[in-house]
């Protein structure tokens, strides 16, 4: 089989990326070991944050990076085992997430997360997937005044520099808008530009189905068989083989399996994820997407029943699930909400990938022709999606990309 590109790994980057070229009349095949949105892509909280134009950083104050170090909280928690293996990302992570620094990443991360919305609206109107989305923001609620103000005025900081659209919210305010929650929080803030989405997977799917209706083509593979030919590259994929010109790597934290075999040593860090579903007791409902802000986790009302994500938790990316955030999580949640049984046999765990800059790899392999590069998305992956595949795509077919993409190139690493 033949065509004019080959993308690895069908999570919500590749599929979108497959997608993309597929619109510009490019053959495109998609392949995974799984069905596609099954691993990374599955297990999110479901928004689009175009708010999201500062990338999460690591804890610059000392006292707090002591309080992590007891490794009891919700929005963190690491494998003592894993640390020898991880020090490195940690400390260029720590490193790049200085004041100064971080502020420089920030304005070169928010051209992508600025048409987060537009890239996904187009791909969402064609798959006819407008059913999955909600149009209503996502809201923060704080304990404290201390937070709270501290908050806000980061949102008054974004909306005078970026243009993102928030509103604060009192007591009254939340209270009103989240009924069944407790009284326990002193204020809060909607975010009023993002999108969520009421199943991922449902629409990591929906794209496919798209994509499939332009010619394009699902196969199973293992992209360990890639390797080059005297006019491109070749994969063991489906009852046979595969041959393109071009072949994007979108393997998520799998991206090393096919760069380092190729000579390219990314330093890509995992932050593991994990969710729970759950009922809501008698008639209460969750009327949309809520953080716990102070103690850090979400509240999402998916189809599935309300998703309960966690923060990251620093392990080696295939060590067994040690959910004990997600423990900690339903504990509190429980005390706001009225969470009934669960509704999932077993906590589902993921892996982020996470580059030490913040940033995604989107671009050209410096070393190889016909090889691209887009993955390292963290905790944006749903929300980059169409933009990275729509650049990515506009730079294979040799156009003007949307937007200037060398501050995520490759070679940024050395590698």
């Amino acid at each position: 089989m033949t065509a004019d590109a080959i993308v690895l790994g069908a999570g919500i980057i590749g599929v979108s990326t497959a997608l993309q070229l597929a619109r510009r009349g490019k053959s495109v095949v998609l392949v995974d070991r799984k069905e596609p949105g099954m691993e990374t892509s599955y297990g999110n909280a479901g928004l689009i944050q175009r708010e999201g134009v500062v990338p999460y950083g690591f804890p610059q104050q000392f006292g707090l990076i002591l309080r992590y170090a007891l490794n009891n909280r919700i929005d963190a928690h690491f494998h003592w085992k894993a640390i020898p293996s991880v020090t490195s990302f940690l400390a260029k992570y720590w490193w790049h997430s200085n004041l100064t620094r971080h502020q420089l990443i920030a304005r070169a991360y928010a051209p992508l997360i600025e048409h987060s919305i537009a890239t996904h609206n187009e791909l969402i109107e064609e798959a006819g997937a407008q059913d999955l989305i909600a149009k209503n923001g996502w809201t923060e609620v704080f304990r404290t005044r201390a937070k709270h103000d501290g908050e806000i005025g980061e949102a008054e900081r974004l909306r005078k520099e970026y243009g993102v659209a928030f509103k604060e919210l009192s007591p009254a305010d939340i209270a009103a808008q989240e009924p069944n929650l407790s009284t326990d929080f002193v204020g809060g803030l909607r975010w009023e530009d993002p999108w969520s989405v009421k199943d991922p997977l449902a629409l990591t799917r929906a794209y496919v189905k798209l994509f499939e209706s332009l010619g394009g083509r699902v196969l199973k593979g293992d992209a360990k068989s890639l390797s080059q030919t005297k006019t491109g590259w070749r994969i063991v994929a489906g009852d046979g083989t595969v041959e393109a010109k071009d072949v994007v790597v979108a393997l998520g934290p799998w991206s090393d399996t096919v760069t380092k075999p190729l000579g390219y040593n990314f330093l890509v860090g995992v932050k593991r994820g994990y969710h729970m579903h759950y009922s809501a007791k008698g008639n209460a409902k969750l009327n949309g997407w809520t953080m716990d802000a102070e103690r850090g986790y979400f509240l999402a009302p998916m189809n599935q029943g309300i998703r309960l994500t966690t923060g990251a938790e620093f392990a080696r990316r295939d060590a067994p699930k040690t959910p004990v955030q997600l423990e900690r999580a339903e504990a509190v949640a429980r005390s706001i909400f009225p969470l009934a049984e669960r509704l999932d046999q077993e906590p589902w765990m993921g892996a982020r990938p996470c580059t030490p800059d913040m940033m995604p790899v989107i671009g050209k392999a410096p070393r190889h022709d016909g090889l691209w590069f887009a993955f390292g998305h963290a905790h944006h992956g749903l929300t980059l999606g169409p933009v990275t595949g729509q650049v990515i795509a506009e730079a294979i077919t040799g156009q003007k990309t949307l937007i200037d993409i060398s501050a995520y190139r490759p070679e940024r690493f050395n590698a």
